[in-house]
């Protein structure tokens, strides 16, 4: 699979972007050779520069490549430009981040005291994580909020803990809807694409099949042969959480430049005010535990170091993708790869920018693992919407059972389709790092100084010496 088909350098293509260039073909090729990933595209902007490249298969059932404006799902990148859009009315005066949603959205029970900030800084302890009704078309938002009453609840109070919200952001897409009358899809084209300039980008699989767009695809787990994900997109429900946004690595950057440039995108025009752009950026909640960074407002601000990487990755079906911005090195990138294992090739390519081409010093995150934990304190069953975590001690180590729990039959559909086909993860065991955190066995410490350092597990709350809250990938569930 030829890798310069993919490639293209824009602007003065300095001695450092062109290192950066070959490294990302190099990394790329031998990633995608030896972990079976079908196809990759990654780009970067540095200081007026930017660079593209992409490799291997967009989508092995027709055998189109996968190139430099190729098209794939932002997945919950998207969560940002949401942000974006939220920022964009409470410049104009018309929200207010201390607004209680009820006032704008009078059919949403879940709380009065949820304010549009808790929305977006995923404080808001929606338990709608996996919450997937299929509806479609202009009034699918307004469903989805009408569902949440009947088949939802909460996992805590608002502005109490952190938890990686869907609900809220797809919530938060309906408030606009109302404020501004214009359905999110059309909302998320006039406000981000147009004026930010991306062109390519498009809000739905109709739309997306007009240009060259990526699929994701699934490993079997014998053959380790890739197949082509039998759903493109979510429903359109998911729309402002990331399950329905398409565009091109060039679109994402043309974003995060924006948000390097204190709102004002490479067109010339002013999408945030400096101000709205520097609330985004600056700390809303921090759970104080290395494998939950710091949450800004849509941002997630992951520390390396002394440098904050503002981040959001974005899961799609049989897919991944990734947006990284770095204003204290005026630096964009951005990838997606179309297997779940792609996140670990994002994480490298990302350490080396830091490490190689920016000289950051990446510090170990977690120390070695502690002698002795006591366990007791973490045992026992753990839920959220449509999952349950059994954890238990076997053989003196912490052992976890993850089970998806579908409310119905539709549901079940489409949560398997955008996994792959499973209801239930294989057991896995945990090692203690200290009183609290534990890492999955297996991993050389190192694994979690990156991005990946959300596979660390934490449980937080003890109370009558037993923990409350179960924290894995930012995502908390409760102690039945």
């Amino acid at each position: 699979m030829p890798l310069g088909q993919g490639s293209t350098i824009v602007g003065m293509n300095t001695n450092a972007l062109s290192a950066v260039e070959a490294q990302i073909r190099e990394q790329a090729a031998a990633y995608c050779e030896s972990n079976h990933l079908p196809g990759f595209v990654a780009g970067v902007y540095h200081g007026g520069e930017q660079v593209i490249v992409a490799h291997g298969t967009a989508n092995l059932a027709t055998g189109a490549p996968m190139l430099a404006d190729t098209g794939f799902l932002f997945g919950s990148v998207t969560k940002v430009l949401t942000t974006t859009l939220v920022l964009r009315q409470v410049d104009r005066g018309v929200l207010d981040l201390d607004d209680p949603v009820v006032r704008h959205l009078p059919e949403f029970t879940l709380g009065d005291t949820i304010l549009v900030r808790h929305l977006v800084s995923h404080t808001n302890g929606i338990d709608a994580d996996l919450f997937f009704p299929d509806d479609r078309g202009r009034d699918a938002l307004r469903a989805y909020v009408s569902g949440l009453a009947a088949n939802c609840g909460t996992l805590f109070e608002p502005g109490e803990q952190l938890s990686y919200s869907n609900g809220g952001m797809i919530v938060a897409g309906r408030l606009l809807e109302v404020v501004t009358g214009t359905s999110f899809p059309e909302l998320l084209k006039r406000d981000v694409y147009a004026p930010i300039g991306m062109a390519d980008a498009s809000t739905s699989a109709e739309e997306a099949i007009l240009r060259g767009t990526a699929v994701g695809h699934f490993l079997d787990p014998q053959t380790m042969m890739a197949r082509a994900t039998e759903m493109f997109t979510l429903p359109d429900t998911w729309g402002p959480a990331g399950g329905t946004p398409i565009g091109s690595v060039a679109d994402l950057l043309a974003f995060g430049r924006t948000h390097l440039s204190g709102g004002v995108s490479p067109t010339g025009t002013r999408v945030l005010s400096a101000e709205s752009t520097a609330l985004m950026q600056q700390v809303a909640f921090d759970m104080r535990t290395p494998n939950t960074p710091p949450m800004g407002l849509g941002w997630v601000r992951y520390p390396f170091g002394d440098t904050t990487v503002l981040a959001m990755s974005g899961a799609s079906p049989g897919g991944v993708s990734i947006l990284c911005v770095l204003p204290e090195h005026d630096l964009v990138f951005t990838a997606f790869g179309n297997t779940s294992g792609a996140i670990v090739l994002h994480d490298q390519i990302l350490r080396h920018l830091l490490g190689e081409h920016l000289g950051v010093r990446i510090p170990r995150l977690v120390a070695d693992p502690a002698a002795a934990v006591d366990l007791t304190p973490y045992v026992g069953t753990y839920r959220s919407n449509q999952l349950r975590v059994e954890v238990s001690v076997v053989d003196g180590q912490l052992e976890e059972r993850t089970t998806y729990e579908p409310a119905d039959p539709s549901q079940e559909r489409i949560f398997t389709e955008f996994v792959g086909g499973t209801t239930a993860a294989p057991p896995r065991r945990l090692v203690p790092i200290r009183p609290g955190l534990f890492a999955p066995a297996g991993f050389p410490l190192e694994t979690f100084d990156g991005y990946l350092r959300l596979l660390l597990v934490s449980y937080h709350d003890i109370r009558d010496g037993q923990a409350r809250f179960r924290n894995n990938g930012g995502r908390l569930t409760r102690r039945v």
